[in-house]
């Protein structure tokens, strides 16, 4: 089975975790700090804090930004069920924006309608964006709006460690006050399982490393005098990284422009070899980079995508559809309609992501375009 996504681990990668579990701290040791200066180079950030999940950054995102009972933040529908979460963990109340039918991403008309049209009292405190795919959104235009509305924009890129917006990467806030990076094991670079938040707002910075180590701080004060003293400021989590995912992603990172190349490689591949096939790709901006976390098609209905997905799994291509929107869940299926975000169903039900990761060949890639292209040639 050709897999849709897989992680890619050198022996360097493995070196570098069998030294950290030599070494004398497997946590809090100087190994998560290194790779949060990394992050924080790569991305041309000033601070960065590592933690054990993207869906952990999120949370103390929206801590940090003192989201709370009674208040209300917006995301948009087309995103993994921690970015809801997050919304929902701090007792504030859930509201969702409609995706643009070209991007993929959250529809910055749409918003723009919606925020014009809600009393002062329902707008938003806090904004998730979502850069699927590793795609940028409108950062530009969404924070013009943040700016007139007065709410905070946290940037969800668990899929874009790497990608650009207009000259300037993912993660230097330049648009926002928080950027959310992923490293689950599929992820552009992995240490497992891991997350880590990007910021240039130092208040925020010192909240969320209080909150991340059970709200405790040591004072700098005491360090030499009393080195077992410590105080707990606030109410929090054990939201760390270890040091032997810390090795991991440090390893990884050093790889993350050759990791892009790559995955745009493949992009430009399939863009080539399906352009005269009557399916739809994401449209990425000419001043964006993505990072090509998926490659998402859409074809014509459902039941023509249901087809293609059974067609290449019977060829042992492995695809996905990704995502199922938040609305159409459980948890959330009271709160909203379905009629209410009209380009995340036809997504929804046309979408496929094939496969684009480091480990698939030209040979790979070639049977995979041979094979869609057949399904439409039957």
């Amino acid at each position: 089975m050709i897999k849709y996504a897989s992680q890619k681990i050198t022996k360097e990668d493995n070196n570098s975790v069998i030294i950290s579990l030599k070494g004398r701290l497997l946590t809090q040791g100087k190994l998560t700090e290194k790779f949060e200066k990394q992050i924080s180079k790569s991305v041309n950030s000033k601070f960065c804090l590592a933690m054990n999940s993207a869906s952990s950054a999120l949370l103390l995102a929206c801590k940090a930004l003192d989201l709370k009972k009674g208040d209300i933040a917006w995301t948009t529908t087309n995103t993994f069920a921690a970015t809801a979460n997050a919304i929902l963990l701090c007792d504030a109340t859930l509201d969702l924006v409609d995706i643009d039918k070209n991007t993929f991403n959250i529809c910055s008309k749409k918003l723009k309608n919606k925020l014009l049209n809600t009393k002062k009292n329902k707008l938003p405190k806090i904004l998730i964006v979502v850069h699927y795919g590793g795609s940028s959104c409108d950062l530009k235009e969404i924070f013009k709006l943040s700016k007139k509305y007065n709410f905070k924009i946290i940037e969800d890129a668990s899929h874009a460690i790497g990608s650009v917006y207009n000259n300037s990467y993912i993660g230097s806030c330049q648009y926002s006050h928080i950027t959310v990076f992923s490293f689950h094991a599929i992820k552009i670079i992995t240490s497992c399982e891991g997350g880590a938040i990007t910021t240039n707002n130092k208040k925020i910075f010192n909240q969320i490393k209080m909150m991340r180590t059970n709200g405790i701080v040591r004072l700098e004060s005491t360090k030499f005098i009393r080195p077992w003293y410590y105080e707990q400021k606030i109410l929090g989590y054990n939201f760390r990284l270890n040091e032997v995912q810390a090795a991991l992603g440090l390893s990884q990172i050093k790889r993350l422009k050759l990791f892009i190349k790559y995955r745009n490689k493949i992009a430009n591949f399939y863009r080539a070899n399906l352009k005269n096939l009557p399916i739809k790709f994401q449209n990425v901006s000419i001043k964006s980079i993505s990072s090509y976390h998926l490659f998402t098609i859409t074809v014509n209905s459902q039941d023509l995508r249901n087809k293609l997905y059974n067609f290449l799994r019977a060829k042992k291509i492995e695809t996905n559809i990704v995502y199922i929107p938040l609305y159409r869940h459980p948890i959330h299926r009271k709160s909203f309609k379905f009629s209410d975000f009209p380009n995340s169903e036809k997504f929804y039900k046309n979408c496929l992501s094939i496969p684009i990761h480091m480990d698939l060949s030209k040979k790979h890639l070639k049977f995979i375009t041979n094979s869609i292209t057949s399904f439409f040639n039957r």
